[in-house]
């Protein structure tokens, strides 16, 4: 079967759907069973066609204009003759709806044994490409919405996660007396149509929306009664590729020999100012060039006429005046800029600013430099001592941050250095006219001082091409996405179309990439801290986690807390139990897990008790994780001495003992009482200092966490 044809013959008829019988003839195509079927155009033709197939048989009316057959009355099933058959076609034609309608004729198939209905769909998301679901039949699909979702191409582990994350999968099992069907009939089915040799493949960007409804699995195989094809009426972007070598590319620009800044003053005080005050903050080691057309100097440094008449070559250039005088200024730079950012607002933010959105990549291009914004922030890079925000932090680190927002993109530098993070560098990238987030994210997972990536996005440009980069990656990628609650198609034409949104591909993409998704701006910071502090562990996914510290309610709540992250806080062994016991712990000790010490106990011996309680946990191996949890108030006139040094210290020193054994937290509670806020501070940066991450409450410690140990698990099953 030549299926290129198909969509082709369709478009050239002006179709906007496939024929059912087309439709199962391709999906037959690609090795999927289909009912014995035949069209007619009269009910005098069934009757002679219908004797060649063997009862019961089914009608449809075949036609562009009715897409929902079984709402316009145009299915008839259990028909056991040819009679019959000839019967409902007559019936059909008598509703105005059908006789009034362009029919390319009537469907007569063999209907197939009962069995368990389940719906195979697929939708062309814009910028992801083809996406496949799955979903039981009926009342599942209708109204639970009970479905999974994933990018094509999908694998046969895709295949089987998205059956076994349905709520209905019992069903497929034999639940309540039933036989068990086949689920490898189910996957082969799923791999026919968004495997990386199927059906969406090859044909996805010509289908908008497609429905197998239902499929009919039995206990050794499945067969496609129904199928729906919406096509395409728009041609889907091409992913672009990747780069050559991003590190060579961007090394320039994190660790720039040079700046221009454009659009300071000299005689006021402008944006471009404040940021030659910022390169003076972080003590920029190298060349600053002001460029104005009359000025000699600004703010004591010598002024250049243009991009391409300073004394050296310029990495990066700050720019900051009106959006119409930046593409001639692009083009006369002549090869002396590699990098230009440009702070100015008015492209393709506003409608009126596209065209000039274009001129400004195209002149960047011809002045031999790449574009980062406009409408952008720009730049923060501890190794290269550069940042637009005040007060920043140049101590380097291993977290690489993208942000499609400026206003976040300081948040994230204020907020994250004050819980720890240290930063590789972080770049907003405003419209992403030309360097986008795939872009970054390439430099990020090549360079050697990036352990984990961090991205704020709102949309994804370059969707397969993302999906790709996150297929490869092997460093943790936490995301922070932006409207993922937007409605999804409001015209859907299929159960697919009506299901999927723009909230279902992110979802997707987790589960495939095993990236993580977070939605608070506080939950991707501390997940940041976490996976910059630990060595994630796919051999030993974090799953058991044993509790210690002080106050025994708190420690209630957070096992259910933790529980239902799916994070154990099982009671420890016996051997260890009896360690713990011999340790001759103060009345109100409690060792089972959580292990609940009351400030008496965490003070004996100066805090040096805790170093005997880690070091029986650590021992016994029961382990994945230990949070500490401290009340910071308790401790406040509660004797001379304040032993949370000496806790620090014990856990330093326990991790040491047991290298990889076990991640370690720990959780500094106060009330917010300013002196107790202080103290909490200057024990954060201890700790920092020592490697371990440090959280305000057990509950985010416990998301934190669990985003670690669901990296672990995916990279342990892959």
């Amino acid at each position: 079967m030549n299926t290129d044809k198909v969509f082709a013959d369709a478009r050239a008829n002006g179709r906007r759907s496939l024929d059912e019988y087309s439709g199962k003839q391709l999906l037959a195509s690609y090795g999927l069973v289909v009912p014995k079927s035949i069209i007619v155009t009269t009910a005098e033709e069934a009757t002679k066609a219908a004797s060649t197939l063997t009862p019961p048989v089914a009608v449809k009316v075949m036609s562009p204009d009715i897409l929902h057959k079984s709402d316009a009355g145009g299915v008839a099933v259990g028909l056991t003759s040819a009679k019959e058959a000839a019967a409902a076609i007559q019936t059909m034609l008598a509703i105005p709806a059908i006789a009034d309608s362009n029919r390319d004729g009537f469907l007569i198939e063999e209907m197939e044994p009962p069995g368990r209905e389940v719906v195979i769909g697929a939708v062309r998301d814009p910028q992801f490409g083809p996406m496949i679901m799955v979903g039981l039949g009926g009342i599942f699909v209708e109204v639970l919405a009970d479905v999974a979702f994933r990018l094509c191409p999908i694998t046969g582990q895709d295949a089987r996660e998205m059956l076994h994350e349905l709520r209905g999968a019992a069903l497929l099992a034999g639940a309540r007396g039933r036989k068990a069907v086949s689920e490898d009939a189910i996957v082969d089915a799923l791999l026919r149509v968004g495997g990386a040799d199927g059906l969406l493949m090859a044909h996805g960007d010509a289908i908008d929306e497609l429905d197998i409804n239902p499929l009919i699995v039995s206990t050794d195989g499945a067969v496609a009664v129904d199928a729906r094809f919406i096509l395409a009426e728009t041609e889907a972007p091409k992913a672009s590729d990747q780069l050559d070598d991003p590190c060579a590319l961007f090394n320039p620009l994190f660790e720039p020999k040079s700046i221009a800044v454009v659009g300071a003053s000299s005689t006021s005080v402008s944006i471009g100012n404040t940021f030659i005050d910022r390169l003076r903050e972080t003590e920029f080691p190298g060349a600053i060039y002001p460029i104005h057309p009359k000025a000699k100097t600004i703010a004591g440094l010598d002024a250049y006429p243009s991009l391409a008449e300073t004394p050296t070559p310029i990495d990066y250039a700050f720019i900051a005046v009106g959006a119409e005088r930046v593409p001639p200024m692009l083009r006369a730079a002549n090869g002396h800029l590699r990098f230009a950012q440009v702070i100015s607002a008015g492209f393709g933010e506003v409608a009126a600013g596209e065209a000039l959105q274009e001129e400004l990549v195209d002149a960047g291009r011809e002045g031999g430099c790449r574009v980062i914004g406009p409408n952008c922030l720009g730049l923060h890079t501890p190794r290269g001592r550069v940042s637009f925000a005040k007060n920043a932090s140049m101590t380097a680190g291993c977290v690489g941050i993208i942000s499609q927002s400026g206003g976040l993109g300081t948040d994230i530098i204020r907020r994250g250095q004050i819980r720890g993070i240290r930063y590789s560098g972080l770049l907003t990238v405003g419209n992403s006219a030309d360097i986008g987030p795939n872009d970054l994210l390439e430099f990020y997972l090549a360079d050697p001082e990036t352990k984990v990536v961090g991205m704020y996005l709102e949309d994804a440009k370059d969707g397969r091409r993302f999906a790709r980069i996150l297929r490869d990656a092997k460093k943790p990628i936490v995301i922070l996405k932006g409207g993922r609650t937007q409605a999804g198609q409001a015209a859907a034409a299929s159960h697919t179309g009506s299901l999927a949104g723009d909230d279902r591909v992110w979802d997707a993409l987790e589960k495939q990439t095993g990236c993580v998704l977070t939605e608070t701006l506080d939950d991707f910071l501390e997940t940041l801290l976490a996976f910059q502090m630990f060595v994630v562990r796919p051999q030993r996914p974090t799953r058991r986690v044993v509790l210690f510290g002080n106050g025994g309610g708190t420690s209630v709540l957070a096992t259910d807390y933790f529980a239902r992250l799916g994070l154990d806080i099982d009671p420890l062994d016996e051997v260890t139990l009896a360690t713990l016991d011999a340790l001759g712990l103060p009345p109100g000790t409690s060792v089972i897990n959580p292990i609940d010490t009351p400030v008496m106990t965490l003070q004996t011996d100066e805090g040096r008790i805790a170093e005997k309680i880690l070091d029986a946990v650590y021992a016994s191996g029961q382990a994945d994780a230990v949070v500490m949890h401290l009340n910071l108030a308790s401790f406040q006139g509660r004797g001379p001495v304040d032993p949370l040094e000496n806790l620090i210290q014990a856990a330093v020193r326990a991790q040491e003992r047991y290298p990889g054994q076990a991640h370690f937290m720990l959780v500094l509670r106060s009330d917010g009482e300013a002196a107790l806020d202080e103290i909490k501070r200057n024990y954060r940066t201890r700790a920092n200092d020592a490697g371990i991450p440090v959280y305000d409450e057990l509950a985010n410690a416990a998301r934190a966490l669990a985003s670690v140990g669901k990296v672990e698990r995916f990279r342990n099953n892959r």
